[in-house]
C-alpha cells in the first residue's frame, strides 16, 4: 500500500505550500492537510488532486424533473396505526434507491447541535494539534487525506478523520480517547444514540424483508462501528475536483449527518447522478454492501460521491454499522429457497473489511468479489 505524506514543520507551512503550489503545480505528493493548503489563494488545483473525467455520467440539475429522494418518518414507523404503510415506504426506499432521508429520528436535537459545533471547532484547530491524530504509515485510521494505493492515483478534495469506535478494545489510543474532552464526551453520547437508532432500523428492515426475527440484528449488536469526519474546503476549480470518489459503502448501514447543511452529496440512480438536497434536522441513511448481501440483493447498496464548490466549505460525519468482526455473514437463510438461491458467498466481517481497506474506491467493485457466478462463460 502506498501512503505518502509530506511531513513538514508547521511554522513554515504556508511558505512551503505557496512555493510548492505556485512553482510546482505538477507535484504528486499530497500534504497532510488540504485545509491548510487552501489558506494560500489558489487559481487552480494541484495536479495531484482528482481531475474529473469528461466522460462522467450526467448530473440531473433540472429541479422540475428531479426524482424525490425518499423521506422516512421514524415516528410514523414506530406508531402502530401507520407502521405498515411507512414500513413499505422504507422497504421500497432500500430496494429502489438504497438511500433515504430520515426525519423525526428521535436523536436529541440538543446533542446533534452540540456535536455539529464541536466538529466545526475541531477543524478550526491549529494544524499542530490536528497532526496528533494523523494517520500513521500503513494505517487506515487517523487524520489526513485520501489513502493512496498507487503512485499515479489522484486525491479527493477533502481532509478526513476516520476511526473505529467499537469494539472499544480496538480503538486507537491516540484518536477518540485523546480528542478534546468536550468533543470526546459529545461523540460518546452521540454514538450511544446512533447505535440505538441503527438497531431499531435493522429490526424494521428484518420485518420488511421477512427475515426471521433477530437473525440479522444479532449480528449487528455490539458490532464493528466506525466514524468518518470529513472537511471539504472551497475549491478554485470545483468542476475539475471530486470531494469523494464514487463508491458504495462496505458497511451494513451508514448514518450521515450533514454538519453545515451544504449541498454536495450525489447518488447514482438509473445511470444519472442525482444531487441530494439536505433536509434540516435529518439523517441520510444508506444501504451498504453488507446489507445488500444479507438481503440477497433485494436491497441495493447505493453508489454515491461528493462534489465541491468554490465558495463554501462542507463538513459531514458518517457513522458506519457492521456485524461483529468474527461473524460470518451471507444471504439471510430464512429468505433462501430452491427458487431463491444465494447470490453471494459467505465471508467474515473482518475479512471483508480488510479487503475494503486494501483497495481504492471504485464504484461497487468490492461487492463483485462476493457474487456467485451461476452462469459462467465456457
Amino acid at each position: 500500500m502506498v501512503q505518502t505524506f509530506c511531513y513538514i514543520n508547521t511554522s513554515s507551512y504556508v511558505a512551503y505550500t505557496h512555493s510548492k503550489v505556485t512553482r510546482r503545480m505538477a507535484s504528486s505528493l499530497p500534504i497532510l492537510s488540504l485545509q491548510e493548503l487552501v489558506k494560500v489563494p489558489l487559481s487552480q488545483i494541484p495536479e495531484s488532486y482528482k481531475l474529473v473525467d469528461e466522460q462522467e455520467l450526467p448530473v440531473l440539475s433540472n429541479m422540475s424533473f428531479m426524482p424525490t429522494v425518499p423521506i422516512i418518518d421514524m415516528q410514523r414507523l414506530v406508531m402502530e396505526e401507520s407502521t405498515d404503510h411507512e414500513l413499505e415506504k422504507l422497504h421500497l426506499a432500500c430496494k429502489e434507491w438504497g438511500l433515504f432521508q430520515l426525519v423525526n429520528h428521535g436523536v436529541s436535537s440538543t446533542l446533534v447541535v452540540k456535536l455539529k459545533a464541536e466538529i466545526e471547532d475541531f477543524f478550526k484547530l491549529p494544524l499542530e494539534v490536528k497532526t496528533k491524530y494523523q494517520r500513521k504509515q500503513g494505517d487506515f485510521e487517523g487524520y489526513g487525506q485520501t489513502p493512496l494505493f498507487s503512485e499515479d492515483q489522484k486525491l479527493d478534495w477533502a481532509d478526513r478523520l476516520f476511526f473505529v469506535t467499537n469494539p472499544v478494545h480496538k480503538r486507537k489510543p491516540h484518536l477518540l480517547p485523546e480528542f478534546p474532552p468536550s468533543l470526546r464526551d459529545t461523540m460518546e453520547s452521540y454514538l450511544v444514540e446512533l447505535e440505538k437508532l441503527s438497531i431499531t432500523l435493522l429490526e424494521l428492515l428484518e420485518k420488511a424483508l421477512k427475515i426471521k426475527k433477530r437473525e440479522m440484528v444479532e449480528m449487528f449488536e455490539d458490532g464493528m462501528q466506525a466514524v468518518r469526519m470529513t472537511y471539504y474546503p472551497p475549491c478554485p476549480q470545483p468542476e475539475r475536483a471530486v470531494g469523494f470518489s464514487p463508491h458504495s459503502d462496505s458497511t451494513g448501514i451508514t448514518i450521515l449527518l450533514q454538519v453545515n447543511q451544504v449541498e454536495g452529496l450525489q447518488l447514482k440512480k438509473d445511470g444519472i447522478w442525482i444531487p441530494l438536497q439536505p433536509l434540516q434536522d435529518s439523517f441520510v441513511v444508506n444501504v451498504g454492501d453488507i446489507l445488500e448481501v444479507i438481503s440477497n440483493g433485494v436491497y441495493k447498496s447505493v453508489e454515491h460521491k461528493v462534489n465541491v464548490n468554490s465558495e463554501k466549505e462542507r463538513i459531514s460525519i458518517a457513522t458506519f454499522f457492521n456485524p461483529k468482526f468474527e461473524v460470518e455473514f451471507g444471504p439471510a437463510t430464512t429468505i433462501l429457497n430452491p427458487q431463491t438461491p444465494p447470490l453471494f458467498k459467505r465471508v467474515t466481517t473482518e475479512t471483508f473489511l480488510k479487503e475494503a481497506k486494501s483497495r481504492k474506491l471504485d464504484g461497487k467493485s468490492l461487492l463483485e468479489i462476493l457474487k456467485i457466478n451461476r452462469n459462467p462463460t465456457k
